[in-house]
């Protein structure tokens, strides 16, 4: 857990002036700050040990220092909530002067709390710290003890009793082959620890090698000795040779040049097993595998695809499909899977989905059953433990000792966002965005920079999804991931870790516990109807997420969560309340940064005493049927608040006087403009990175309507911190973004417009959006030169552009994309409803990266000036073309002859194209 993440740098505002800290206070803080700077790198130091290999002192003083770090924390955040206050101040004069009198009172007698409080605390870093060098804790050698590496298996698996690789190892052979043969060829194979990489490359190896000079084998791991790879490398090339090597004393620059002599006219195989980073790569190892022209090859193994794709080649490995699975399970249980007795196959369909197609934990599981093949209640109890960090036997162990290697290998602070994830239930969708606020309220993303914390949170979310330690789900169309998931082995790994660090717990969920011995601070509730809410006191809690059954109602008083007044993170998402206004004793957890509000009915309205959460950061209403933000409320809030989620679908209302205070606002979703003044207030938040705005107008007055666009698209030219950008409208009355822009949104990545009244928006140009990469818009009509300003915009990747024309405009022409148009194109998609204007010739030069074109027309609309608007498509001039994906729809449930010459001309020229790219869909 890295601690120092979040307090050294509260540590640092206490010292401002502002808070007129006595001097012995002062220097209390400034101790603390250098001896806890000095805790923090002898804990990091210690994490970097696996666990099992620490001595108990050094695990207890670990503990220690981290609970000392909480208490402190508490006590800074605690003095700050009081000096700032819950409310703002009155502007009427009585009330102003009483409570400004208050304030001074509470601020006095905060001051000399926080002092003595910090003398206490000084007190137990001086014991720690002492305990530290009369028993040299952080000088104490990891315990010694020979470890087998847990990877050594699947180098020596027999052909045999490999399941499911066939396939892969095909594909890794075929990309070895293709290309120039005389050049040296890598393929570097990525995917989750455990999903089989180093049993792929051997296999590879051992079926090709008989074709090449010379092969060697060789891992690199973690922390790599150079000197020794390279007399690996050597060994495993001719072992006559440089049967010595490992004996005599040699610099890397030397077994470089022994290299490099070795290979030059030898056609080689080399296969590096396990890269962790790209260093080693950069340095060392190219450099000794030469360029001869020998059609030599390299093979390379990674958990990280950043490194696979920096090395080059890379292959991701795919976990093993249904069938498989089932013949590795049953073969090592039963033999083989069709003499399984029957009344396991329900618990076994059940282990399996939770393996994932992972084969170490597939084999793993079923180590577990091989001796309990006849105990049906045994494999239940396997079934359960699997996802629950509570499985500990040799063979759950073993899996844990692979997974374990991506744990440390983490830098501090990811470790601490990855053993976050344990708040989660098994199979959880966790949505990126979501996480990212949390992150972000519980301390463990800090500034760095320019960058924005939403950013850098990102960029940890990123870095776990790199690492293979979480699952993208729920995929956009330009494949950016909106939600994660936990595979079961990572969820039973990090649930373990987490256990044994006290750090998130788990109730409700019929397999963990509450030992009084531990101060809970982040609990994670599965509430049932047989869950008991704990009665242990927890006056140290941080953070609560209480996940309920479908349809099930919580109570929020029952217990009363308004006792724990250091919570920092609220989510009460996963429960339904039947009336938001029994939550008003939110406005007693002052200290709360996330405030997640549960399900409840439609026009729900807010406890006004939530207006007293004077810290908050994220207020998320997407679950609430919050139509209206009251002005109350918003009144309070706003001073810290950077992410806001309206009701999902419909909206909540943001009046323009309660815009004034969200001036710290990066993230806005599904709020609802319902006026000029709205539209206009929108452009003075200019910190926004996120938008998503649905305008709805009272009356569908033309003038009105103009009036409010207008002033939104001045407001959005305004908002240059801007990277996705979403506009809707209300139901019937589309509308039209025309207008200019003061100055050009140079950070937007991504824009979504639904059901524009009429043409392109003239703003829609490079100059305006120089980055624009993602681009989805309705219109209902189009122009000819609409088609060619889209092919401008020089980092457009992912294009969906609808037309939906008048019934009286059925006119369907064909647009020649000039031969330079849409350089960056990705994927494309033109759905036209009824008449319009789509891409009918592709020269050679245009959308050369193009990869996947969908486009859906009625055919009895394709006829313009006597040809069809498909029949010169020339999809062969698109070299990286994939799949193309044709909508027809028809009358009268039938193909007539119009259809018959679409699909034929189609189907011929796809057959002509190289990557053979056609599916047609038809609909009546």
């Amino acid at each position: 857990m890295d601690f120092a993440t979040a307090l050294l740098p509260k540590l640092a505002e206490l010292l401002k002036d502002e808070y007129n800290l006595h001097t012995g206070a002062r220097k209390g803080i400034e101790f603390l700050q250098k001896e806890l700077e000095t805790m923090h790198a002898a804990l990091e130091k210690i994490g970097e040990v696996p666990r099992e290999q620490l001595d108990k002192l050094q695990r207890i003083w670990a503990r220690d220092v981290r609970d000392l770090s909480y208490d402190m924390e508490d006590t800074v955040d605690t003095f700050m909530v009081d000096v700032e206050g819950p409310e703002r101040p009155s502007k009427r004069g009585a009330k102003k002067v009483i409570r400004k009198m208050m304030r001074k009172v509470t601020k006095a007698m905060a001051r000399r709390e926080v002092a003595q409080e910090i003398n206490g605390i000084k007190e137990r870093v001086m014991e720690l710290a002492n305990r530290r060098d009369r028993y040299k804790v952080d000088d104490i050698a990891p315990t010694k003890k020979t470890h087998i590496d847990p990877r050594l298996e699947a180098l020596y698996t027999k052909v045999t009793e490999l399941v499911g690789i066939g396939e892969a190892k095909g594909e890794v052979i075929t990309r070895l082959a293709n290309g120039d043969q005389q050049e040296t060829k890598v393929v570097s194979i990525a995917g989750f620890g455990g999903l089989g990489k180093t049993t792929l490359a051997r296999a590879v190896h051992d079926e090709i090698k008989k074709d090449f000079d010379c092969t060697a084998f060789v891992s690199v791991s973690r922390n790599p000795d150079m000197e020794k790879l390279l007399k690996d490398i050597l060994y495993g090339l001719d072992k006559e040779k440089f049967e010595d090597i490992h004996s005599k004393m040699l610099d890397e620059r030397i077994l470089i040049d022994k290299a490099i002599e070795f290979l030059k006219n030898k056609r080689y195989l080399i296969v590096i097993d396990d890269i962790w980073d790209e260093e080693p790569w950069d340095k060392v190892i190219r450099h000794a595998l030469i360029e001869n022209n020998m059609r030599s090859r390299i093979i390379t193994t990674t958990r990280i695809i950043d490194v696979a794709e920096h090395i080059g080649g890379c292959y991701r490995l795919k976990p093993l499909s249904k069938e498989s699975s089932e013949m590795l399970f049953y073969g090592r249980i039963f033999g083989s899977k069709d003499i399984f007795p029957m009344q396991f196959s329900e618990v076994s369909k059940k282990i399996l989905k939770k393996c994932g197609g992972i084969p170490l934990a597939i084999i793993t599981a079923s180590g577990l059953l091989a001796n309990k093949s006849e105990n049906i209640k045994e494999w239940f109890k396997v079934c359960d433990s699997i996802g629950s960090g509570l499985g500990s036997n040799h063979v759950m162990d073993s899996m844990r000792k692979i997974l374990l290697l991506s744990y440390y290998d983490l830098p501090f602070h990811l470790k601490t966002c990855l053993l976050y994830l344990s708040i989660f239930p098994e199979d959880y969708a966790i949505s990126k965005t979501q996480l990212i606020w949390r992150w972000v309220a519980e301390g463990f993303v800090q500034q760095a920079g320019d960058q924005s914390l939403f950013e850098i949170g990102k960029s940890y979310f990123n870095e776990l999804l790199n690492r293979s330690l979480i699952q993208p789900a729920y995929m956009d169309r330009d494949g950016t991931p909106r939600a994660c998931r936990v595979h079961d082995a990572v969820l039973d790994l990090v649930i373990s870790l987490s256990i044994k660090e006290q750090f998130i717990t788990i109730l409700g969920d019929g397999k963990h516990s509450l030992e009084s011995k531990y101060q809970v601070r982040w609990l994670s509730l599965l509430h049932n109807n047989n869950t008991a809410w704990p009665s242990m006191k927890m006056p140290k809690l941080r953070s609560l997420t209480i996940f309920k059954p479908t349809g099930v109602v919580i109570d929020p008083m029952t217990p009363s969560i308004s006792c724990y007044h250091l919570l920092r993170v609220l989510d009460l998402q996963g429960c339904n309340v039947e009336d938001l206004a029994s939550l008003g004793f939110v406005g007693s957890l002052t200290h709360l940064r996330y405030l997640g509000l549960p399900s409840s009915s439609t026009n729900a309205k807010l406890p006004v005493e939530m207006g007293k959460l004077r810290f908050l950061q994220t207020l998320d209403l997407s679950k609430a049927g919050v139509k209206e933000m009251p002005s109350s409320v918003i009144t309070g809030l706003g001073g810290q608040l950077m992410c806001l989620r309206g009701q999902n679908g419909l909206g909540t209302d943001l009046s323009s006087d309660l815009l004034e205070n969200l001036t710290s606002l990066e993230l806005l979703e599904s709020a609802t403009v319902t006026s000029k003044c709205t539209a206009e207030k929108l452009g003075r938040m200019t910190q926004l990175r996120v938008l998503s705005v649905i305008i709805r107008l009272s009356t569908p007055d033309d003038e009105e309507w103009s009036a409010c666009t207008n002033a939104l698209v001045e407001s959005l030219g305004k908002l240059t911190r801007i990277e996705s950008l979403q506009i809707h409208h209300h139901r019937f009355y589309p509308i039209d973004l025309e207008g200019s822009m003061a100055e050009p949104l140079e950070n937007l990545c991504r824009l979504v417009c639904i059901d524009l009244a009429t043409l392109l928006p003239g703003w829609i140009q490079p100059a305006s959006l120089p980055i624009l990469s993602y681009l989805e818009i309705d219109v209902r009509d189009e122009r000819r030169e609409d088609i060619k300003v889209l092919g401008t915009l020089s980092c457009l990747r992912h294009l969906v552009f609808r037309v939906r024309l008048a019934p009286e405009l059925q006119v369907l022409e064909r647009c020649v994309v000039g031969p330079d148009a849409f350089p960056c194109l990705v994927s494309c998609e033109f759905h036209v409803r009824g008449g319009g204007v789509v891409p009918g010739i592709f020269p050679r030069g245009a959308m050369p990266r193009l990869q996947n074109f969908k486009f859906s027309v009625k055919p009895e609309h394709f006829w313009s000036g006597g040809g069809s608007t498909v029949d010169v498509l020339v999809l062969g001039h698109l070299p990286s073309l994939r799949s193309v994906t044709v909508t027809l729809g028809f009358l009268h449930n039938r193909e007539d002859d119009t259809i018959k010459s679409v699909r034929e001309k189609l189907e011929h020229e796809a057959a002509a194209h190289p990557n053979h790219p056609l599916r047609i869909l038809f609909t009546s």
